[in-house]
């Protein structure tokens, strides 16, 4: 295999330490590839072979009192290396990826010694797998991210944890954590999340995990502390199973088979022996090694991870300006949630103003009652909840952003308006003060036409929600200058979000496909193909909601104001539903009420029309046009590069794993032509 050849390899460094009260000797493995926390430890053949040779010397040893195995500081292990995987040429190969790393992990179950696994940092995947082979696990509080994330790349767990998951803590917390969490952008839980859904044991401070660790299992060995394993054959496996294979047909419909096999592996577990639950693990990470779902989710997991931390078109990060103070002009939701965003992440003082003081009140408390929610959960401490509190006040006139560097708009989407604000912000701030637009569709060029300074505003469009959604797209505008733009990326990180350098084309990347997207099957209903077609024609493609229910999400007065504006830029290609107009004037959400059942009402201002598609000709429909807008949006060079298109739909959209980018999606069904992506990348994702 080639990942032989390319594999930073995490090796298994051995080392006696003497157990405190009198416990004995214990084996303490480090897991180290020798480079610092930004290169986690993964797992190759060398590496399990290091693994497996340390074992070898351990077990030949009558000595031990115990083994144990901790990661490199900040690193307990992230799983396998992917790196080959979608270069494995048959499937015996894959086969023998899933039975090489069950032989060498459950060697530590079967020591014939008690082993533990002191888990120091993030664990994921095979990391956490080699953990749960362990006969306890104690871990630190301070752990950022323990995950199974397989199902998200388009696998299982293929080292044990479809096994001893479920028989740890029981089938629905083992659902959650290896099919729910992936399913849902990747979710990860801290370290206290993990010790109380039982993964853990233990939990300690960071500061003497290790010595804590030791002297627990110290008193595990001597029989002071036992460890009790709830069981688990009482619950109703079938039922608990069936619910969850219920939800993850609701949201993907079949689309990828991933889910649907880790489900029946956990079924499985309840009554399989060793030996028959880890053989069929084998047999399914075999079949989804081979899959086009797992290169597919490979290729957006490369995205994600790679092109993202360094942005195409980026200036260099050296000019951009310190911002010590924000202003947000505007109290509404969105400008609340951006409030708090800059508050936490930046840590300098945030002013929001607003026309009177009512909904500055409205936007000041949101922000409080949010970082009380968070102190709540312990996400925050008390001290820096109210330090938090302190940073968001509010004003009703702007001569309080004069000492702030960066300001930014969340006012109503409408160009007078929006130009009429950044008029009376310039006359307060100084001339290096950069400007920030979170329009999702207007011209930031235009909009800076008439400030004195025309190269400090820049498009920062943020999608809701604002905490949530990890996109962000810079708007470099005609006159943008480079400081300003790079203080715009530079603040992006700092925001902890991936930004993406869109041109100033009409509504940039995400809102301009999306709402090709929806226009076409509101056009095909206001045709006269029935609602339900309509709404449920793309079902296959397991995508994360329907067309009606993303309106829903952003409401039908926003969706009709993009569409207008897209229609005026582009009229050939993007229409303006007459049915779209009467369903805003009805001043309903959407054609779905609270409980998400279908208001009727709503759905019959679609009615009338006399030419019906069938499902198959709705998708058919929708991704040609999505096909055309791509083609046409890089011929215009509204981004980079392809890949940025497909990054900006997985980010900003929540465009599947499981099809890779849309770029290649549409290339793999043949829709698109002439291919979308240079020679070479095309092929990865196939």
């Amino acid at each position: 295999m080639s990942e032989v050849v390319t594999e930073v390899v995490t090796k298994a460094i051995v080392r006696d330490v003497e157990l405190p009260y009198g416990a004995g000797t214990m084996a303490l493995i480090t897991l180290d590839n020798g480079f610092d926390h930004t290169k986690p430890n993964t797992f190759g053949p060398l590496g399990l072979a290091s693994l497996d040779e340390a074992l070898d010397a351990i077990a030949a040893r009558s000595d031990l009192a115990a083994v144990g195995v901790i990661g490199k500081p900040f690193i307990f292990a992230v799983g396998a290396d992917l790196k080959g995987a979608a270069t494995v040429a048959s499937r015996e190969e894959a086969l023998e990826i899933g039975r090489l790393g069950h032989r060498v992990f459950r060697r530590l179950g079967e020591l014939g010694v008690p082993t533990f696994a002191f888990v120091n940092g993030a664990a994921m995947g095979g990391g956490l797998e080699i953990a749960l082979h362990c006969t306890y696990r104690t871990i630190a509080a301070n752990v950022p991210a323990v995950s199974l994330p397989e199902c998200f790349l388009g696998l299982v767990p293929g080292w044990g944890g479809t096994q001893l998951l479920p028989r740890l803590i029981g089938p629905a917390k083992a659902i959650k954590l290896i099919i729910e969490n992936p399913l849902a952008q990747n979710r990860m839980l801290k370290g206290a999340d993990a010790f109380s859904l039982g993964v853990a044991d233990a939990m300690f401070d960071s500061a003497d995990f290790l010595e804590e660790s030791l002297r627990w299992a110290s008193r595990v060995l001597s029989g002071a502390v036992s460890v009790e394993r709830p069981s688990f054959a009482g619950d109703d496996w079938d039922k608990i199973v069936g619910d969850a294979r219920f939800l993850v047909d609701m949201k993907l419909h079949g689309a990828a088979p991933a889910p649907y096999r880790a489900l029946d592996l956990i079924l499985a577990s309840r009554t399989a022996s060793a030996d028959e639950g880890f053989a069929a693990e084998d047999e399914a990470l075999a079949d989804l090694l081979m899959g086009d779902e797992l290169r597919a989710g490979l290729y957006a997991f490369d995205l994600v991870q790679r092109r993202a931390k360094k942005p195409a078109g980026a200036p260099d990060k050296a000019l951009a300006r310190k911002v010590t103070k924000v202003g947000v002009v505007g109290a509404g939701l969105m400008a609340s949630q951006m409030a708090l965003l800059f508050a936490r992440r930046l840590q300098v003082p945030v002013v929001l103003t607003d026309l009177d003081q009512a909904r500055l009140d409205k936007g000041v408390g949101y922000v409080h009652t949010e970082v009380d929610k968070l102190a709540a959960k312990g996400r925050v401490s008390a001290d820096e909840a109210n330090r938090l509190k302190a940073l968001v006040t509010g004003s009703l006139t702007k001569d309080a952003f004069a000492d702030a560097d960066f300001v930014i708009e969340a006012v109503f989407e409408d160009m007078a308006v929006k130009k009429k604000v950044f008029a009376e912000v310039e006359e307060h701030v100084s001339a290096e003060c950069v400007l920030a637009t979170n329009t999702s569709s207007l011209s930031v060029s235009e909009m800076g036409s008439g400030l004195k300074h025309p190269g400090r505003l820049v498009g920062f469009h943020f999608f809701n929600p604002v905490a949530v959604m990890p996109l962000l797209e810079i708007v470099r505008g005609a006159a943008t200058s480079d400081e300003t733009l790079a203080t715009a990326f530079a603040v992006g990180k700092s925001l902890r979000k991936s930004s993406v350098l869109v041109k100033d084309a009409p509504a940039f990347v995400v809102n301009r496909l999306l709402t090709r997207f929806m226009g076409e099957v509101f056009a095909a209903v206001d045709e006269g193909t029935p609602f339900q077609v309509a709404e449920h024609a793309l079902d296959s493609m397991g995508l994360p909601m329907t067309p009606f229910a993303l309106l829903q999400l952003v409401g039908p007065a926003v969706g009709h104001h993009v569409s207008e504006t897209l229609h005026a830029a582009f009229p050939g290609r993007f229409g303006v539903s007459e049915n779209m107009a009467k369903l805003v004037a009805s001043g309903k959400p959407g054609v779905y009420k609270p409980d998400f059942s279908l208001d009727e009402e709503a759905v019959a201002v679609f009615s009338g029309g006399s030419d019906p598609s069938t499902a198959e000709q709705v998708r058919e429909r929708v991704l040609a046009a999505l096909a055309e807008e791509i083609r046409i949006m890089l011929d215009e060079g509204v981004v980079a590069a392809a890949q940025d298109i497909d990054l900006c739909m997985i980010l900003g959209a929540g465009w599947p794993f499981h099809l890779g980018g849309i770029t290649p999606y549409l290339d793999r069904l043949g829709v698109s032509s002439p291919r979308f992506l240079p020679a070479g990348v095309a092929s990865v994702p196939a």
